[in-house]
């Protein structure tokens, strides 16, 4: 589902719920050419990721079915006949050629194309000729003599328009199928839709609607229309272009819960500085009157940081449970203890898709070069961590195998730069280095010891005591 998409359900889902309403589900499947396959399913199943739970839908009912529009081809004929004998739409016989040699006469001119139907001028006497004679047909809408019109929308308040310039879209195709544009408006009637939310890219559109709803002499809805969702000042999110769907930040390692509480902030701004929302909290606050009518750009670091914040937000039993699909295919030992592996890495990730390589060194020593024991910071030299790295595999080795524990770790290692008279980072650091190999890792030497072990935190300790010693006689450490 397209990132636009789903803001925009998201804000129909808060409207709903922040006035006590019902959140409808209904599946627009009118225009046969565009259907893809699984895309229902893939509907249903973003929506309950998202916890956009509707309360009448195609899979639970509800009075106002069927939620299908192909279940409800019947009613929309009766409908598009009834408004031609209300005046409001007509009988068009015309070819796709003769449509299309206007809009190539109206292009060499360079005006706007807007059809002139000969058809609006058949006596009711020649239109049931051709319907006997079964000539193939659609419906248009009538528009003439409109004049100067408006409505007025949530976000964008009084729009008004010279209904003059409107053109007669067709609302009932030869096939049998409506548009979009004219199921819509039967089913937003015949299923008593309070408010219409949508892009703004209808505004243009919404004054054919209301001749439609003023024509059968019905209470036309609330409009909401919302600004779009950008990449950056000039352009649209796109997913011909590439940009994410919804699936796709999910493959990223992104939560559903983070992404919606994202996507309510883009397009809306609550009245306090609070950013981080439970849907209940969004449900709460949601206010029309608060909807930009700017565009939004979608901002893939802030909703890093935000995924972050729900990331450690989690106590530490649900973080394990949440990042296992990704840490167990990462790891090569499945003896490793993963939910130590969870304690460091849940204050030091933003997304899951961080932890492979945030755990690789796990299943085999980096390599590195060696000028890495050069820490200006730490006040690490490579000498010292030759003499760091001897004292902390001595102190490692004499840990009894029984007593091994995170606790016992970290006296013994925090021990000896007392011991030794140096600073913690000038023992710790080495120790980091030789056993991860990586400047910067989640945890650090004492949990990443505890973590691997005796035996082969010494294994690599020893490495790391070795390439330093050939180093340092060959006075060599960029190799």
């Amino acid at each position: 589902m397209h990132i636009g998409n789903l803001r925009t359900a998201l804000f129909e889902y808060l409207i709903a719920k922040h006035d006590g309403g019902d959140f409808l589900l209904r599946i627009e499947d009118t225009d046969q050419e565009r259907q893809v396959e699984g895309a229902e399913e893939m509907i249903y199943k973003t929506l309950k990721d998202c916890g956009l739970n509707w309360d009448e839908g195609p899979d639970i009912g509800g009075e106002f079915g069927p939620y299908v529009q192909s279940e409800r081809l019947p009613m929309y004929k009766g409908y598009a006949e009834k408004l031609v004998e209300l005046g409001g739409a007509h009988y068009c016989f015309c070819s796709e050629d003769e449509v299309e040699q206007q809009r190539h006469e109206a292009e060499e001119l360079g005006i706007g194309f807007r059809y002139d139907d000969p058809c609006r001028h058949l006596s009711k006497e020649e239109i049931r000729e051709k319907l006997e004679a079964g000539e193939p047909y659609v419906i248009r809408q009538t528009i003439k003599n409109v004049g100067e019109t408006y409505f007025d929308d949530e976000v964008y308040g009084r729009i008004e328009f010279d209904g003059d310039l409107l053109d007669d879209q067709i609302l009932l195709k030869s096939d049998g199928f409506p548009t979009y544009n004219f199921a819509n408006i039967i089913d937003d009637h015949t299923m008593e839709i309070s408010h219409v939310v949508r892009g703004n890219e209808y505004l243009s559109s919404t004054p054919k609607y209301n001749l439609i709803y003023d024509a059968y002499g019905w209470e036309r809805p609330t409009y909401v229309h919302v600004p779009p969702v950008m990449k950056d000042e000039q352009h649209k999110l796109s997913k011909r272009n590439g940009d994410a769907s919804f699936q796709d930040l999910l493959a990223k390692g992104y939560l559903p819960e983070a992404v919606i509480n994202y996507l309510a902030l883009l397009g809306w701004s609550p009245e306090t500085e609070q950013e981080i929302y439970t849907m209940d909290e969004l449900i709460e606050h949601f206010d029309v009157k608060r909807i930009s009518r700017s565009p939004a750009i979608f901002d893939i670091d802030k909703l890093t940081w935000m995924n972050g914040m729900y990331l450690r937000a989690m106590d530490l039993e649900t973080y394990h449970e949440t990042i296992l699909p990704w840490l167990k295919p990462a790891l090569k030992n499945p003896d490793l203890d993963t939910m130590e592996i969870a304690k460091i890495l849940q204050p030091r990730i933003d997304k899951l898709s961080d932890i492979p390589e945030a755990v690789d060194f796990f299943n085999h020593l980096m390599d590195h070069a060696l000028e890495m024991y050069r820490h200006k910071k730490m006040k690490s030299t490579p000498e010292l961590a030759l003499k760091a790295l001897k004292e902390a595999r001595s102190v490692i080795e004499g840990i009894d195998d029984a007593d091994w524990a995170e606790d016992t770790v970290h006296e013994a290692l925090l021990d000896l730069p007392k011991k030794m008279g140096l600073k913690n980072g000038q023992v710790l650091w080495p120790v980091r280095t030789a056993v991860t190999g990586k400047q910067f890792t989640p945890g650090g030497a004492i949990e990443i010891v505890n973590i691997l072990g005796k035996e082969e935190s010494l294994r690599r300790i020893d490495r790391g005591i070795a390439r330093l010693e050939e180093a340092l006689a060959g006075e060599d450490l960029s190799a």
